[in-house]
Protein backbone atom coordinates (compact mmCIF):
# COMPACT_ATOMS: atom_id res chain seq x y z
CA UNK A 1 0.00 0.00 0.00
CA UNK A 2 2.94 2.28 1.13
CA UNK A 3 4.81 1.21 -2.46
CA UNK A 4 1.58 2.34 -4.53
CA UNK A 5 1.14 5.78 -2.57
CA UNK A 6 5.30 6.06 -3.26
CA UNK A 7 4.01 5.40 -7.01
CA UNK A 8 1.34 7.63 -7.64
CA UNK A 9 3.07 10.57 -6.00
CA UNK A 10 6.75 10.14 -7.61
CA UNK A 11 6.16 13.08 -9.73
CA UNK A 12 5.05 15.29 -6.98
CA UNK A 13 7.77 14.74 -4.16
CA UNK A 14 11.12 12.81 -4.40
CA UNK A 15 11.20 8.95 -4.04
CA UNK A 16 13.68 9.34 -1.08
CA UNK A 17 12.27 11.50 1.24
CA UNK A 18 8.76 9.10 0.48
CA UNK A 19 10.46 6.40 1.43
CA UNK A 20 12.07 7.65 4.78
CA UNK A 21 8.70 9.19 5.77
CA UNK A 22 7.00 6.32 5.38
CA UNK A 23 9.91 4.54 6.72
CA UNK A 24 10.05 1.60 3.62
CA UNK A 25 13.82 1.80 2.19
CA UNK A 26 14.49 2.77 -1.93
CA UNK A 27 15.56 -0.79 -2.75
CA UNK A 28 12.85 -2.35 -1.73
CA UNK A 29 10.01 0.51 -3.75
CA UNK A 30 11.57 -0.19 -6.92
CA UNK A 31 11.97 -4.16 -6.36
CA UNK A 32 7.75 -3.68 -5.73
CA UNK A 33 8.08 -1.45 -9.08
CA UNK A 34 10.21 -4.20 -11.32
CA UNK A 35 8.10 -7.68 -9.68
CA UNK A 36 5.09 -8.61 -11.68
CA UNK A 37 1.73 -8.59 -10.99
CA UNK A 38 0.53 -11.39 -8.95
CA UNK A 39 -2.40 -13.73 -10.20
CA UNK A 40 -4.84 -12.23 -8.76
CA UNK A 41 -4.16 -8.43 -10.44
CA UNK A 42 -3.86 -10.40 -13.53
CA UNK A 43 -7.00 -12.02 -13.38
CA UNK A 44 -8.84 -8.71 -12.42
CA UNK A 45 -7.62 -7.33 -15.38
CA UNK A 46 -8.73 -9.69 -17.73
CA UNK A 47 -11.91 -9.26 -15.81
CA UNK A 48 -12.10 -5.34 -16.05
CA UNK A 49 -11.42 -5.52 -19.26
CA UNK A 50 -14.52 -7.37 -20.18
CA UNK A 51 -16.15 -5.15 -18.08
CA UNK A 52 -15.47 -2.02 -19.44
CA UNK A 53 -16.65 -3.14 -23.05
CA UNK A 54 -20.05 -4.61 -21.70
CA UNK A 55 -20.45 -1.47 -19.37
CA UNK A 56 -19.78 0.29 -22.90
CA UNK A 57 -22.23 -2.00 -24.94
CA UNK A 58 -25.15 -1.44 -22.33
CA UNK A 59 -24.59 2.96 -22.54
CA UNK A 60 -23.78 2.88 -19.00
CA UNK A 61 -27.07 0.62 -17.37
CA UNK A 62 -25.63 -2.08 -16.17
CA UNK A 63 -24.89 -2.58 -12.45
CA UNK A 64 -23.18 -5.51 -10.46
CA UNK A 65 -25.34 -7.72 -10.71
CA UNK A 66 -26.37 -8.11 -14.25
CA UNK A 67 -22.40 -7.72 -14.91
CA UNK A 68 -21.55 -10.57 -12.86
CA UNK A 69 -24.54 -12.62 -14.88
CA UNK A 70 -22.78 -11.44 -17.94
CA UNK A 71 -19.45 -12.64 -16.79
CA UNK A 72 -20.84 -16.04 -15.27
CA UNK A 73 -22.75 -16.75 -18.92
CA UNK A 74 -19.67 -15.71 -20.52
CA UNK A 75 -17.34 -18.49 -18.71
CA UNK A 76 -15.44 -16.43 -15.96
CA UNK A 77 -15.86 -17.81 -12.74
CA UNK A 78 -15.94 -14.61 -10.53
CA UNK A 79 -17.86 -13.51 -7.58
CA UNK A 80 -20.50 -10.94 -7.66
CA UNK A 81 -18.61 -9.36 -4.48
CA UNK A 82 -15.52 -8.97 -6.89
CA UNK A 83 -17.57 -7.47 -9.69
CA UNK A 84 -19.12 -4.89 -7.93
CA UNK A 85 -15.36 -3.88 -6.14
CA UNK A 86 -13.77 -3.94 -9.59
CA UNK A 87 -16.68 -1.81 -11.34
CA UNK A 88 -16.44 0.28 -7.35
CA UNK A 89 -13.00 1.09 -7.73
CA UNK A 90 -12.85 2.29 -11.87
CA UNK A 91 -15.92 4.49 -10.78
CA UNK A 92 -18.28 2.28 -13.30
CA UNK A 93 -21.39 3.56 -12.57
CA UNK A 94 -24.56 2.10 -13.71
CA UNK A 95 -27.36 4.88 -14.75
CA UNK A 96 -30.40 4.66 -13.19
CA UNK A 97 -33.14 4.68 -15.92
CA UNK A 98 -36.20 6.62 -15.49
CA UNK A 99 -39.15 5.46 -14.14
CA UNK A 100 -42.07 5.29 -17.21
CA UNK A 101 -44.82 8.10 -15.79
CA UNK A 102 -47.86 8.08 -17.09
CA UNK A 103 -48.71 11.25 -18.73
CA UNK A 104 -52.33 10.99 -20.03
CA UNK A 105 -55.47 11.73 -17.16
CA UNK A 106 -58.95 11.58 -18.50
CA UNK A 107 -60.12 11.86 -15.28
CA UNK A 108 -59.58 15.26 -14.56
CA UNK A 109 -61.82 18.09 -13.25
CA UNK A 110 -60.22 20.81 -16.28
CA UNK A 111 -62.70 21.63 -18.38
CA UNK A 112 -62.79 20.38 -22.19
CA UNK A 113 -62.33 21.82 -24.84
CA UNK A 114 -64.94 21.57 -27.60
CA UNK A 115 -63.83 19.67 -30.98
CA UNK A 116 -63.67 22.27 -33.49
CA UNK A 117 -62.82 20.13 -35.96
CA UNK A 118 -65.22 16.99 -35.53
CA UNK A 119 -62.68 14.88 -37.48
CA UNK A 120 -62.84 16.77 -40.26
CA UNK A 121 -59.00 17.03 -41.82
CA UNK A 122 -59.84 19.03 -44.89
CA UNK A 123 -59.87 22.45 -45.30
CA UNK A 124 -61.15 25.01 -47.99
CA UNK A 125 -58.03 26.90 -47.96
CA UNK A 126 -54.53 27.75 -46.73
CA UNK A 127 -54.51 28.65 -43.08
CA UNK A 128 -57.95 28.17 -41.94
CA UNK A 129 -57.39 24.90 -40.29
CA UNK A 130 -54.51 23.83 -38.36
CA UNK A 131 -53.97 20.13 -36.64
CA UNK A 132 -51.24 19.32 -33.90
CA UNK A 133 -49.99 16.04 -32.77
CA UNK A 134 -47.40 15.10 -30.16
CA UNK A 135 -45.06 12.33 -30.42
CA UNK A 136 -42.57 10.60 -28.56
CA UNK A 137 -39.26 9.37 -29.64
CA UNK A 138 -37.01 7.36 -27.41
CA UNK A 139 -33.02 8.59 -27.43
CA UNK A 140 -29.72 7.37 -25.33
CA UNK A 141 -30.81 10.57 -23.38
CA UNK A 142 -34.54 9.50 -22.83
CA UNK A 143 -37.81 10.63 -24.46
CA UNK A 144 -38.09 13.09 -26.73
CA UNK A 145 -41.26 14.99 -27.26
CA UNK A 146 -42.06 16.77 -30.92
CA UNK A 147 -44.77 18.83 -31.22
CA UNK A 148 -45.84 19.25 -34.89
CA UNK A 149 -48.31 21.41 -36.04
CA UNK A 150 -49.48 21.53 -39.92
CA UNK A 151 -51.96 23.47 -42.16
CA UNK A 152 -54.67 20.61 -43.17
CA UNK A 153 -55.15 22.18 -46.58
CA UNK A 154 -51.55 22.22 -47.66
CA UNK A 155 -50.39 19.31 -45.11
CA UNK A 156 -47.13 22.35 -44.80
CA UNK A 157 -45.56 22.07 -41.74
CA UNK A 158 -46.46 25.30 -39.85
CA UNK A 159 -43.73 24.94 -36.96
CA UNK A 160 -42.62 22.28 -34.99
CA UNK A 161 -41.08 22.08 -30.74
CA UNK A 162 -39.09 19.47 -28.87
CA UNK A 163 -38.88 19.14 -25.56
CA UNK A 164 -37.63 16.47 -23.22
CA UNK A 165 -40.86 16.91 -20.72
CA UNK A 166 -44.31 16.83 -22.13
CA UNK A 167 -45.45 19.46 -21.25
CA UNK A 168 -48.90 21.25 -21.94
CA UNK A 169 -47.68 24.22 -24.18
CA UNK A 170 -45.60 22.38 -26.20
CA UNK A 171 -48.37 22.08 -29.39
CA UNK A 172 -48.70 26.09 -28.58
CA UNK A 173 -44.61 26.46 -28.87
CA UNK A 174 -45.01 24.65 -32.07
CA UNK A 175 -47.14 27.33 -33.68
Amino acid sequence: MKFAFIDAEKASFPISQMCRVLGVSQSGFFAWQERPACRRQQQDMVYLAHIRTVFALSNGTYGSPRMHRDLVDEGHEIGRHRTARLMRENQLIARQKRRFKRTTDSEHAWPVAPNLVAQDFTADGPDRKWGADISYIWTAEGWLYLAVVLDLFSRRVVGWATSDRLKRDLAVEAR
